[in-house]
């Protein structure tokens, strides 16, 4: 007959634990990011397809500097 563990050594509880603090400010600022208007802007026009895109005289190269042209200062 075998015979199975379920339990998880201390040590990775322990670690789970610690961790806690930085995946929950990890996903903060990954919820911060995504909810910034630039960032969203910046989705939009990649989900465009390459004819849309030109329509607005971008290459998809062009999109972070349009999106953040205020703020790159070129």
């Amino acid at each position: 007959m075998a015979y199975t563990s379920i339990h998880a050594p201390a040590s990775a509880s322990l670690l789970r634990i610690l961790a806690k603090p930085f995946v929950a400010a990890g996903q903060a600022l990954t919820t911060l990011a995504e909810s910034n208007r630039r960032v969203q802007e910046a989705d939009r026009l990649h989900a465009m397809t390459d004819a849309e895109l030109a329509a607005l005289g971008l290459t998809r190269e062009d999109i972070a500097l349009y999106v953040f042209r205020d703020s790159f200062y070129l």
